[in-house]
């Protein structure tokens, strides 16, 4: 009997992880039997051909993605059923080389199995390989659901129950609006048609790993357990009134409400997100920066829910035209939280958002947020001057805040005055005095920034820099013999030097208070308990500046809720303004001549700093992927 030989060169494939957070892994021999059935899918005679044509070029086997196609979606090469054998299709993408397929076409009549499925025994080819051999064999398309970008709109089509059934999953849908599904076996025309039937949609049928798509099934099957047994408790019982339905007489909705906090608490959720549809209700957990599929609430008791939280938030219960913002606090597991309230008006009801302010967090030592040596050492020699300006951009999200928090931990030594306005206060540090802004009552950025200025302070921190007055303030506070520390909303670090001259700062006085700049992002760390070496060919490590790394990818496992990654670690570039940058922006130079300068001087830029973090197996090659895609 063959042995089935190693792949004489790796596959080009990127790195892998599996999709958002289920409770628990699916088992191995699940796995083994969608594989088996994807590749007997041809049927038995699927152990032949593997010589049959010779191999592509391997400029064609790269199989760049087409335009238009959006990121994680492949489709096939030739359109219809193809006449070649898994096999060919294997040698045919240069998964693995002819003779080991050929070992593994004789292994396989010898014990009567399909050849895909004793490649991936052998560790020729991986799950979402074999998945993509397999949509290529039936002219199908493939979907990497570590890249694909999952549509929740999409996903709510299909019952949880539904999509375990089939082993099938709605992610998106094509430019003809035609339902996009990730299938285990994308050939199970009864199960494309139930789809059709129960969504009323056309279906587009998408090959994925069992590997990729078990954890989302998963956590779509475990989402409903606790937070629907609550709901069901109030099932039945009539609402009479929303206000008395959100009456702390209501026990249910009470605990419903708590529930649903409390479990976003305890898996280190950063917001909560309630969304009306036309049949049901979703709850959905935001997770080191990833949206997923909390629960499913019936809509008669979602507007119990929502009345109540809005109680709690104090806002108006019987307004739901226009959106209301509020807070409320909560003790979780013996702990204080804030909650932030935001309320939408949308066309099936009121959406809700809670934003969680966990003040447990303790403020992180800026030495542990992910800076590099050089990077650290420039950022904390600017927020040590006594003057000048120093700011910190990146989207929302990014951890922008957590950055100024362990700026103001760091230099908060008691000798000094410091201030912030922010919105809201997120977290409370003794010894520093924070105004949180109440546009209500008139107090805004700006207003705030004023009164400060006359109150003694040796440093300034404001939460952001939104608008022409607030920036001019914040520069003539720089100017003037203070520390200020603050945010833009930019994609990089030198394109915060534009962004003020955007807002009507002169370069002279940008030159003169701006001292550092720093950019960044947040990515996810790759569970330790899990992670694996990563199977990465030379040619791809080059391309993507890791020549020489050995790197690591997501696996998933219980203790990282299947996702493969456990908490978040910061990606910076620090831009510290020396004096030939300082001439560049009084002679109003470009963007480009002030980043060739800074590179010149040692900057990094975000997506470097990144791939230092996969060389080092922090975090992913797909993860850096993910981070850096809006700045290419």
């Amino acid at each position: 009997m063959s042995k089935v030989a190693a792949p004489a060169t790796s596959s080009a494939a990127g790195a892998r992880k599996p999709a958002k957070p289920p409770a628990d892994v699916a088992p191995t021999d699940a796995q083994a039997k969608d594989d088996a059935a994807a590749a007997d899918a041809e049927a038995k005679d699927d152990v032949a051909k593997a010589d049959a044509a010779p191999a592509e070029p391997a400029e064609r086997r790269r199989s760049p993605r087409p335009e238009g196609a959006p990121p994680g979606l492949l489709p096939p090469r030739r359109s219809g059923r193809s006449t070649r054998m898994i096999g060919e299709v294997v040698v045919d993408l240069g998964f693995a080389d002819r003779a080991t397929v050929e070992g593994a076409v004789e292994l396989a009549r010898a014990e009567g199995r399909p050849t895909g499925l004793v490649l991936v025994e052998h560790g020729v080819l991986r799950h979402d390989q074999l998945a993509r051999v397999v949509a290529e064999r039936f002219g199908l398309d493939f979907v990497d659901l570590s890249v694909f970008d999952i549509d929740m709109g999409a996903i709510n089509l299909l019952s949880a129950e539904a999509c375990q059934r089939y082993r099938a999953v709605p992610i998106g849908f094509d430019e003809g609006g035609v339902l996009l599904v990730a299938m285990t076996d994308p050939t199970n025309v009864l199960a494309i048609d139930d789809i059709t039937m129960m969504t009323g949609r056309r279906v587009r049928p998408a090959a994925a790993s069992a590997e990729d798509l078990d954890p989302l099934l998963m956590r779509l099957a475990h989402m409903d357990e606790s937070i629907e047994g609550l709901a069901e408790e109030h099932a039945e019982r009539e609402e009479e009134t929303e206000r008395v339905e959100a009456s702390e007489g209501d026990a249910p909705i009470i605990k419903l409400v708590y529930s649903i906090v409390s479990q976003a608490v305890q898996q280190g959720a950063s917001d909560i997100h309630i969304n009306p549809e036309e049949a049901e209700t979703r709850v959905l957990f935001r997770v080191d920066g990833v949206l997923f599929p909390a629960a499913t609430v019936k809509r008669k008791l979602a507007r119990g829910v929502v009345s109540r939280i809005k109680i709690m938030g104090d806002l108006d219960i019987s307004e739901r035209r226009v959106p209301q913002d509020g807070r409320f606090g909560l003790t979780v597991d013996g702990r204080r939280v804030d909650i932030r309230v935001v309320t939408l008006p949308l066309v099936h009801g009121e959406a809700v958002v809670l934003r969680i302010l966990d003040h447990a967090n303790e403020i992180q030592d800026l030495d542990a947020l992910g800076m590099s040596s050089q990077a650290l050492e420039r950022f904390r020699a600017a927020i040590h001057r006594p003057n000048g300006a120093v700011l910190v951009t990146g989207p929302t999200g990014s951890g922008k805040s957590t950055t100024l928090y362990a700026a103001l931990g760091d230099i908060n030594d008691g000798e000094r005055s410091i201030l912030t306005i922010e919105d809201p206060v997120e977290q409370k540090i003794p010894g520093i005095k924070q105004m949180p802004i109440a546009p209500k009552a008139g107090v805004t950025f700006d207003v705030g920034l004023r009164s400060m200025l006359r109150a003694d302070p040796d440093v300034i921190m404001v939460g952001e820099i939104r608008d022409s007055e607030t920036a001019h303030i914040a520069i003539e506070a720089a100017l003037t013999g203070h520390l200020v520390l603050s945010t833009l909303h930019t994609r990089d670090a030198p394109s915060g030097l534009g962004r003020l001259m955007d807002m009507g700062i002169e370069p002279f006085l940008i030159s003169s208070a701006i001292d550092c700049v720093a950019a960044q992002r947040l990515v996810r760390l790759l569970c330790k308990n899990c992670k694996r070496p990563q199977n990465v060919s030379r040619s791809v490590l080059v391309q993507h500046g890791l020549a020489g790394a050995s790197p690591f990818e997501a696996v998933g496992c219980k203790r990282c809720g299947g996702s493969g990654y456990r908490g978040r670690l910061g990606v910076y570039e620090v831009l510290s303004v020396s004096e030939e940058i300082r001439a560049l922006i009084l002679e109003r130079a470009s963007t480009d001549a002030i980043v060739a300068v800074a590179e010149r001087e040692g900057m990094l830029h975000l997506r470097d700093d990144g791939l230092e973090k996969v060389r080092a197996g922090l975090t992913s090659i797909a993860e850096i992927e993910r981070m850096t895609s809006s700045l290419l």
